[in-house]
């Protein structure tokens, strides 16, 4: 018999995986601060609790999805909610940082909850689908324990090791790349704009640019990952080219007036790859000065 789970919070994201939870015939519990949002998921069959207290004690794993682990502590850290909570799975898919989620395992594990931290890797459409993916990170058996309710959530179930806060570092790296791509699409939306270029021909040509931009990107978290930084038979782009073509960029940018607070960043870290020698090592040695200067 499938495990009864209450899932706590049900917003656009919460509803979505309610709905997969409804779907996959485990019973249901949900929970939200503003009642009006839970009525759609009792017409597809869950169950609303009238307080946090009753939603965790009605089921054995409890799913929280609310705005970030400060709510999720004003939700969960009083004396009677951590005594209906001793012994179940609580599965944190709450937005957070990796120091966030290592604490709130830690006040879990002296509450003798079991727990799990979760960052989900998808919009709510995908919920419930295959391409659904969410990493997962926590004690490798408390997983497994929780591995079918998880599967309801997402056919690319993740584990992605046993310290809590790995699934949400994954998440912050996987962003980082996303946004450098949005940013970079402002970006050229605006360069396009101030040459008077079709934003249809922009996106035909980006169609047929980003196999090369996610070769490259794979070929730099290869060469980061062995330590070759150094320009050898295999470099794809040494620092030098990719730096003049920035400063056309840049001159580009002055002359039309375009925001450089992004490639502002970008100068800065050419330059202090730069300074220290790396003009025609690979690009990839340019991830040596991405932390904090001394």
């Amino acid at each position: 018999m499938q495990p009864a789970i209450t899932v706590l919070g049900t917003g656009r994201m919460g509803s979505a995986l309610a709905h997969a939870l409804i779907k996959a015939g485990y019973p249901t519990t949900v929970w939200n601060r503003t009642p009006a949002k839970a009525a759609p998921l009792a017409a597809a069959g869950a169950k609303v609790a009238a307080d946090v207290h009753d939603a965790v004690a009605a089921s054995e794993v409890v799913v929280v999805n609310v705005s970030d682990y400060h709510a999720t502590e004003g939700l969960l850290r009083n004396g009677a909610i951590a005594t209906a909570l001793k012994g179940k799975l609580v599965i944190e898919l709450t937005s957070g940082t990796p120091d966030g989620a290592r604490e709130v395992a830690a006040w879990a594990e002296r509450h003798g909850i079991r727990h799990l931290d979760g960052a989900i890797m998808a919009t709510p459409d995908y919920i419930g689908t295959e391409a659904g993916t969410i990493l997962v990170s926590g004690p490798a058996d408390v997983f497994e324990a929780g591995r079918g309710a998880l599967g309801a959530l997402g056919g690319n179930i993740r584990f992605i090791g046993e310290d809590p806060g790995l699934a949400n570092a994954l998440d912050s790296a996987l962003l980082a790349l996303m946004w450098g791509a949005l940013f970079g699409g402002l970006q050229a939306i605006a360069v396009a704009r101030a040459e008077a270029i079709d934003l249809g021909t922009l996106a035909k040509q980006w169609s047929a640019t980003a196999p090369v931009v996610d070769g490259l990107v794979s070929d730099l978290i290869k060469r980061c990952a062995a330590g070759r930084y150094a320009a050898d038979d295999e470099t794809l782009s040494s620092v030098s080219p990719h730096y003049g073509a920035f400063h056309h960029l840049v001159e580009l940018m002055k002359a039309r007036g375009i925001d450089r607070t992004i490639t502002d960043g970008y100068e800065t870290i050419f330059r202090r790859a730069i300074d220290a020698g790396h003009l025609h090592d690979d690009f990839a040695s340019l991830s040596q000065f991405m932390g904090r200067p001394e």
